[in-house]
């Protein structure tokens, strides 16, 4: 395994990290979660990403259990906020009060005194960004979290650009990485978002590299393999997010026939993801 920096920090993680969007808690029950983690640990990866709205928690509680058999300083724990994770209008968002809530519930459920890197999870177009950025802050000095960095935030114009002018302007911890969508198909972030990290030290750590599993073209000819994301419940995912359309599985196809003709004996197709 290969070990790099996480933006400009001494941070050294894994160039491959373990995810859990879908898996623990949801896809994947914590009897099974618990050796893939320790697997992973022992192939040497040593950042796990995770999100408290990922199975309202599950997803988090099924880490947490894994991580009580690994030596704590030599894992980098990630976890996001933004998302919906109890009812009501506190629920949710990345006002001051529900990020110091939602940090409190995801200490306890993944048994922590910290987080290593806490991001949030999307843009709150409900919450003045210097109010989310300033709880930020605090969770820092406080040391719940060593690091921050956010996710999706490319989808809104100058919201990454903004968020780092403030963070320098106050003299405030910056952030370290954005967590954007990002793939063959989708080279959207290329031409500004990962020029302005590269400029302002900010690490990617991108998600759904695979297009939820579209790009092994395992959904080739339009089959739908059972056990498949597309054949349970998180298939509202790969439509909500247009992962699994008609030219995505023709692209995918296309790339499985260059690759064979490159090199017959690796197939591309695989069943996993």
């Amino acid at each position: 395994m290969n070990y790099r920096p996480l933006g400009n920090t001494g941070l050294k993680v894994s160039e491959v990290s373990l995810g859990s969007w879908t898996t623990y808690g949801g896809s994947v029950d914590d009897v099974e979660a618990g050796p893939i983690i320790h697997r992973a640990f022992e192939l040497g990866i040593n950042l796990f990403d995770t999100a408290d709205v990922y199975a309202r928690g599950g997803a988090e509680r099924a880490l947490g259990a894994a991580l009580k058999s690994i030596p704590r300083e030599q894992v980098v724990v990630a976890t996001k906020v933004m998302g919906r994770v109890w009812e009501g209008p506190l629920g949710a968002g990345l006002s001051r009060k529900h990020i110091f809530d939602a940090m409190d519930r995801s200490l306890m459920r993944l048994g922590l005194d910290y987080v290593d890197l806490y991001q949030a999870h999307a843009p709150d177009a409900g919450t003045p960004i210097e109010e989310t950025l300033r709880a930020f802050e605090d969770l820092v000095r406080v040391g719940k979290a060593r690091y921050i960095g956010f996710s999706n935030f490319d989808r809104q114009a100058g919201l990454a650009e903004r968020s780092v002018a403030i963070q320098k302007e106050r003299g405030w911890d910056p952030f370290i990485s954005s967590q954007p969508r990002y793939n063959l198909l989708e080279p959207r972030i290329e031409e500004e978002h990962m020029p302005f990290c590269k400029q302002n030290g900010i690490g990617l750590m991108a998600y759904s590299p695979l297009l939820q599993g579209v790009l092994t073209n395992k959904y080739a000819g339009g089959f739908i393999p059972e056990g498949s994301r597309a054949s349970g419940r998180f298939k509202h995912f790969l439509e909500d997010e247009k992962a699994l359309t008609p030219e995505n599985v023709a692209a995918a196809e296309r790339l499985s026939d260059w690759a064979d003709r490159r090199e017959p004996r690796a197939r591309w197709r695989s069943p996993g993801c």
